[in-house]
């Protein structure tokens, strides 16, 4: 029978912030990719680029409530 793991959340704020600082970093190397792009390469940089920033700030929010959590002891 298998057992499933433990929830481990100890480490979920930096991994998050670790994803966030990923995504900066996409988001910097689409905008130099830009300037070599065609206006429909370009067009779909700046969609990507808009749906990473909205990811951000979901990351933004789930890290203020997993650093919550570890404040309460994850009650």
């Amino acid at each position: 029978m298998n057992t499933p793991k433990p929830d481990d959340r100890s480490d979920n704020v930096e991994r998050l912030q670790d994803m966030v600082q990923n995504t900066i970093e996409n988001i910097e190397a689409a905008h130099e990719t830009m300037q070599f792009a065609s206006s429909e390469e370009r067009a779909q940089i700046e969609a990507k680029n808009k749906r990473r920033e909205e990811s951000i700030a979901g990351m933004r929010e789930e890290i203020k409530d997993e650093a919550a959590a570890r404040e309460n002891g994850y009650q």
